[in-house]
């Protein structure tokens, strides 16, 4: 079996232990003849059905947790797309030809993720070391072999309970960003008498939150200033730092000549912030009265312009490393495009486009194709659809924020 130009087939036959490749529905799609071995099952009666349906829950064991714990594993590995190691765990299999017949199981699980061109789990490889005589032997030795199967079992049971709560304890972390952050996003409103669509949407099953933010500020006359930025670094620390550049580069704006001078004040608050180095910036100030559009940008993806004829205009031109990355000041650069009305002016960080193993060029060009493909419609619907189409089905693999403004 392959896929993106990998034979994922050979890799996994080649992996020690007993190895299954599943569909994200956990559908075995492989095995190797260790697995098989050690199943006591032939390759038809695994090929095709699912994982669970083949290896049902002992229901002869009221605490059994085996299925239950190995699911929730699967589950992680599709929602984080990162590998997971298990702790022993006894896993009963029916005994070969005696249906309803379960011998006892021990087993050590690993299971990881194999990612497609667009950052998807397209399969995971479910790998397991059988330790059922490594548990035996050992309680031979000790003399009494239920109470160590016991005292192992119940181990593994507890280090299972510490990880779980470990997940949750950081589940709650991210909560905290979640909030912290939405309370220092600004939502959506009114800017003189444009509005704008706002997105933030964070990565999924991500348990560290990134410092992603936006901004737009009213400016005197028929003016805007819009802005995007991305702090290096997750957690509460990158939100707080996302919080302070954000209310400095929007007090910048109100008091400099443009969006290179913004960002150069920005550039030289950041160095006294501890986590703000290399964070990227892109400002763009919005002017209806001449039809223009001033932008500047600290190492951030570009800013797209949907004409209304259906072209799409990366605003590229005036590009600069991110903020603090020079040793020495040195002016920004800026550049000016003119704009019709219609136009739809489209700043995002990162999370949008990219992908694992993929060019950034490829994300880029899907960004203009969708844009090109919703040519008319308004910047919440437009919004809607950018999400929905450029972001992974099961998900953003990175946080993303997004700012939309018909012109």
């Amino acid at each position: 079996m392959s896929s993106s130009g990998i034979d994922y087939a050979a890799v996994f036959h080649a992996l020690p232990g007993g190895v299954l490749l599943l569909t994200p529905q956990f559908v075995i799609v492989d095995v190797n003849e260790a697995l098989l071995q050690r199943a006591g099952r032939e390759r038809h009666q695994l090929i095709g059905r699912g994982l669970f349906d083949v290896f049902p829950e002992n229901p002869h064991t009221p605490d059994a947790s085996g299925a239950r714990n190995l699911r929730a594993s699967l589950e992680r590995v599709l929602a984080t797309g990162s590998r997971d190691t298990m702790g022993l765990q006894r896993y009963d299999v029916e005994a070969p030809g005696r249906p309803g017949v379960f011998e006892e199981r021990y087993w050590r699980p690993v299971n990881a993720p194999v990612l497609g061109p667009d950052g998807q789990v397209q399969l995971i490889v479910h790998r397991v070391e059988e330790v059922t005589e490594i548990v035996r032997a050992g309680a031979r030795n000790h003399g009494d072999r239920e109470r160590m199967e016991a005292e192992l079992y119940s181990r593994a049971k507890e280090l299972q309970e510490v990880n779980d709560r470990l997940r949750r304890s950081h589940a709650r972390g991210r909560e905290v960003v979640l909030a912290l952050q939405e309370a220092m996003l600004p939502a959506p409103r009114l800017v003189g008498h444009h509005r704008a669509a706002v997105r933030y949407r964070p990565a999924v099953g991500a348990l560290n939150v990134c410092g992603d933010w936006y901004d737009l500020a009213e400016l005197p006359g028929d003016r805007i200033a819009v802005a995007v930025g991305d702090v290096v670094g997750h957690g509460l620390d990158a939100a707080c730092v996302m919080g302070q550049l954000r209310s400095a580069l929007t007090a910048a704006t109100l008091v400099t000549g443009g969006p290179a001078q913004a960002l150069e004040v920005l550039g030289i608050y950041a160095r006294s912030v501890d986590g703000a180095e290399s964070t990227t910036a892109v400002q763009a100030i919005v002017d209806w009265t001449t039809h223009t559009l001033a932008y500047s940008s600290a190492g951030h993806p570009p800013p797209a312009l949907l004409h209304p004829d259906g072209r799409v205009e990366l605003l590229d031109q005036a590009t600069d490393p991110p903020l603090g990355a020079r040793p020495e000041h040195v002016a920004r650069p800026e550049a000016e495009v003119a704009f019709a009305d219609g136009a739809v002016l489209v700043l995002y960080t990162d999370g949008l486009i990219e992908r694992r193993h993929e060019d950034i060029d490829v994300g880029l060009a899907r960004l203009a194709a969708a844009l090109t493909r919703h040519l008319g419609a308004d910047a919440e619907t437009l919004a809607d659809a950018l999400l929905a189409e450029l972001l992974p089905p099961s998900g953003a693999t990175d946080d993303a924020a997004l700012v939309i403004i018909r012109l």
